[in-house]
């Protein structure tokens, strides 16, 4: 079955390298290694680091950024053929150099960092020399962050933290945070907070505890509960003016949430390719599972979820491409981010199905794929608010319908026909 999609012949001679890269290279280090994003694992660095080099050498590092910051400033429809082969894996975004949440803490460095920053910074984090985390999220806060209520308080040349912060994605491994926190608590709900880049080793930043997610048992807890006590930072750690958060988290939300869809539809293919081996390789009561017609029904439903999936998402990489605008792509973008849980739990449902026992077993992926389908419909969003956000975009541009009927009311039609033709004897056309 071929998965093509149109590109030039160079990028899909490297698209090729990718791919038997990942199924010969990358795929057997996360049988391996406990964590990718961990770079004081001495066994993670002997294996990581020699792949990272090949991707280097092939010019695919970093491919999201510009050629300034290292990488190859790949538009979104690239990034898109491109991350659906590395989101089949756990370590294939970090020996590209594109992991969350590093990526898009790179890019805000890039647009908002100050020149010590980038250099004491995001330099170091681009070579994948250091790890970095996004503290936004609070206990109370949920998909609300004009609800947030940890502060930051201007003391002379530095700024007072206090506050907490919940599911700091890989704390435990980062060199420092990137933390919002409200400045001005009086001022418009999306003018409250500022960001700021925070040492993890500043006095006062403590990790409560670290928090696993379910179907992930396989790694350790790797999603921090924070807490900022009287944590002092420089003034000049301020990413962005004041009151300039909500626009600063923005830089990395929009490129975050599409990227993420992109690795999304690997591990959607990853499951149906599975159900198909599984399909024509079992036989029960002397026939193949690829005979029977519902499994051939939830075959033929999973590859069409996927297409349309998969479709959605390279027609949104190439909007954002044409128009360099993420705001005149939102509904897209919130049509992925709505879309992208429940055709993972879909047809990774399916394939864990098929494979009876088997499926449900530690042995194969499907029960972690399942849960992180549950993952994805609450991070960058919960998945209500994208289809609220895509209906209220639809419905600005929906005009009333002039009188009592719909504009499409037949008899009415019929009658604006009529009297649009009245000139012409329609009776005596052949």
């Amino acid at each position: 079955m071929s998965w093509d999609f149109e590109t030039d012949p160079e990028f899909q001679a490297q698209l090729e390298w990718v791919e038997d890269f990942v199924r010969t290279e990358v795929e057997p280090l996360d049988r391996l290694i406990e964590h990718a994003w961990d770079v004081t694992d001495p066994k993670r660095n002997e294996l990581i680091r020699p792949l990272q080099q090949q991707v280097r050498e092939r010019n695919l590092w970093a491919c999201h950024l510009t050629p300034a910051l290292g990488g190859r400033g790949y538009g979104q429809l690239k990034l898109a053929l491109l991350n659906e082969i590395l989101g089949r894996t756990h370590s294939g975004p970090v020996v590209f150099g594109c992991q969350a949440p590093d990526s898009g803490n790179a890019e805000v460095l890039a647009h908002f960092g100050s020149a010590d920053l980038k250099k004491r910074y995001m330099e170091p984090l681009i070579d994948g020399d250091i790890m970095s985390a996004y503290s936004m999220t609070e206990p109370a806060g949920g998909s609300d962050p004009t609800g947030f209520i940890t502060r930051a308080v201007r003391d002379g040349d530095e700024y007072v933290i206090n506050g907490e912060k919940w599911f700091s994605s890989h704390a435990r491994f980062a060199t420092f945070l990137i933390v919002m926190a409200v400045t001005d608590p009086e001022a418009e709900p999306h003018k409250r907070a500022s960001m700021f880049l925070v040492p993890i080793d500043t006095p006062g930043v403590e990790i409560v505890r670290n928090v696993g997610v379910s179907g992930h048992e396989d790694h350790e807890a790797t999603h921090a509960y924070m807490r900022y006590t009287d944590v002092r930072i420089p003034a000049g750690n301020r990413l962005g003016d004041e009151s300039q958060g909500f626009e600063v988290a923005q830089t990395r939300l929009g490129g975050g949430r599409i990227h993420h869809a992109m690795r999304t539809v690997g591990l959607v293919k990853a499951s149906l390719d599975m159900m198909l081996e599984r399909a024509v390789s079992r036989h029960t009561r002397g026939q193949r599972l690829a005979d029977l017609q519902m499994v051939q029904a939830m075959i033929a439903e999973s590859w069409i979820q996927l297409q349309q999936f998969r479709l959605l998402v390279l027609q949104t990489a190439w909007k954002i491409d044409k128009y360099n605008d993420y705001k005149r792509v939102l509904v897209d973008i919130s049509a992925v981010k709505a879309a992208m849980p429940k055709v993972l739990l879909d047809v990774t449902s399916r394939a864990a199905q098929i494979h009876g026992s088997l499926g449900i077993s530690t042995e194969l992926p499907f029960g972690r794929w399942i849960m992180e389908s549950y993952h994805m419909g609450l991070a960058d969003g919960a998945t209500e608010l994208h289809l609220q956000t895509v209906a209220k975009q639809l419905l600005r541009t929906a005009t009333p319908a002039p009188g009592l009927f719909p504009t499409r009311h037949l008899p009415a039609l019929e009658a604006a026909a009529q009297a649009k033709y009245a000139h012409l004897d329609l009776a005596t056309l052949p």
